[in-house]
């Protein structure tokens, strides 16, 4: 059955005996699929499988696609499905035993109802191209993935990542999931929020169910495309947050690096989607993830290192510094740029636009605070 034939179902129980069992039969529970198995993906496999295994609305086996590999002469998907431990993206942290590592995609869409993609956008083109003929009709999907801008005619036209993923896979929607998460602090307990942008309130009730847990609390709102946007754009801003602190700056600096931030994305997703909504702005997806992205994540971390050093390529500060995993912030500020020069917007925005020109060296990362990024 379908997804929304099976998420339906109200009829009510005809006996005591009925409502004593769960009200899903086992061969109607909806099959959960993560794609991707990094840091972040590995992270939330680990709540989602926590969640199916104890929620009727789901199969108790959670399919966790992962790019084969080998690690000390063994197959990652072995070490995974034997150990329970993510070894090179996650090591230490313990795997619930109905997680199954899976290294063919076709396979591991197999009959899903529920698709989480969570990689790198730079690998999401090549993905789509295998599952798309393998993905039933009705099936829901939902994105993880952030910094994914699809940006052609010279900044005319924009599909953001669910958009992408929602046309490719010929499916009505594609939900997002967004906010202030680093994936060591989630996998180890520590409390954090996530915004869920999904379009059908019956899809985000059910969605909520599969990420909430008690240390993971997940709000939801029906505008994917600002949940999508600031998950994006806030990882430009961190690269200026990162020169302010490779350069030794003052907190002051960075504060205002923050601010003016937060208005720039908040003014470019309302220019790009008018009918986005201004208070999310305020949750997870939001201010916090921003904050939490300025001080602690990838794109900060590798912006410190370019601004002690803005002669190294952006490709050899990701391979030394991130164990495989792959950088946002440059790429994301390139589309952006292009989005801001097709609409003559650079006085609009002009820290975002000196980003642009530290990340492609036509300013250095000290000229981003003096008049380049900081126009009154």
């Amino acid at each position: 059955p379908k997804v929304s034939q099976i998420i339906s179902r109200k009829a009510p129980p005809m006996s005591l005996t009925q409502m004593a069992v769960p009200r899903v039969r086992i061969s109607d529970a909806l099959k959960v699929t993560i794609l991707g198995s990094g840091n972040w993906g590995t992270a939330i496999a680990r709540i989602v499988a926590t969640n199916v295994a104890r929620l009727p609305d789901f199969q108790k086996t959670l399919n966790m696609w992962v790019h084969e590999e080998e690690i000390d002469g063994r197959k990652l998907t072995d070490i995974i499905n034997t150990d329970h431990e993510n070894v090179k993206y996650l090591k230490g942290c313990a795997l619930p035993d109905n997680l199954v590592a899976v290294p063919d995609a076709v396979e591991a869409v197999k009959g899903a109802h529920v698709l989480i993609f969570v990689l790198p956008h730079q690998f999401l083109d090549r993905l789509l191209d295998t599952i798309s003929n393998s993905v039933a009709p009705g099936t829901m999907a939902v994105s993880l993935i952030k910094g994914h801008l699809v940006v052609t005619d010279g900044g005319k036209r924009l599909k953001t990542g669910t958009q992408v993923i929602a046309e490719r896979l010929h499916l009505s929607q594609c939900a997002v999931l967004n906010g202030a998460n680093v994936a060591d602090d989630i996998a180890s307990g520590n409390f954090a929020e996530a915004t869920l942008g999904c379009l059908e309130e019956r899809n985000a009730s059910l969605l909520a169910r599969l990420f909430n847990s008690e240390s993971f609390s997940v709000r939801t709102t029906p505008d994917v495309f600002g949940v999508e946007l600031f998950g994006g754009l806030k990882n430009v801003v961190a690269l200026a947050a990162g020169f302010s602190d490779g350069l030794g700056l003052a907190e002051n600096t960075k504060a205002a690096v923050l601010r003016r931030g937060l208005l720039e994305m908040s003014l470019l997703i309302r220019m790009l989607f008018p009918s986005s909504m201004p208070d999310t702005a305020q949750e997870s997806c939001g201010i916090a993830d921003l904050l939490t992205t300025c001080y602690s994540g990838r794109n900060w971390r590798c912006a410190k290192a370019f601004a002690k050093d803005p002669s190294r390529s952006w490709e050899d500060i990701e391979a030394e510094l991130l164990n495989g995993q792959k950088l946002q912030g440059p790429s994301c500020c390139m589309d952006v740029q292009t989005l801001i020069d097709h609409r003559n917007l650079r006085e609009d925005f002009p820290l975002l636009t000196a980003i642009h020109g530290a990340v492609t060296k036509r300013i250095s990362p000290q000229d981003v605070f003096t008049t380049n990024g900081f126009q009154a």
